[in-house]
């Protein structure tokens, strides 16, 4: 298992376009991927989760992934936040 933890910086929070691309880049993985926020969790895979979460600038949020592509699949979901 890794974790990291990743301060939102998009100006719009994870709205529809990035939290789409983000559950799109979760997807391509076999691992479990879990998005801690406020000590609630949310799977990352799941859009309706990722919008439920309601991520704004400057939220930090807890990425746990489990598996046998983790470190792959945590490099790849914060490309992609940063990409925002």
């Amino acid at each position: 298992m890794v974790k990291a933890s990743y301060t939102i910086k998009n100006e719009e929070g994870l709205h529809a376009r990035p939290a789409t691309d983000f559950c799109k880049t979760a997807g391509q993985f076999e691992s479990d991927i879990t998005v801690i926020k406020d000590g609630e969790e949310f799977e990352a895979k799941s859009i309706l989760m990722v919008l439920c979460m309601g991520a704004v600038k400057g939220d930090t949020i807890e990425l746990v992934v489990n598996g046998k592509d983790e470190n792959e699949a945590l490099d790849a979901l914060i490309k992609t936040l940063d990409e925002e």
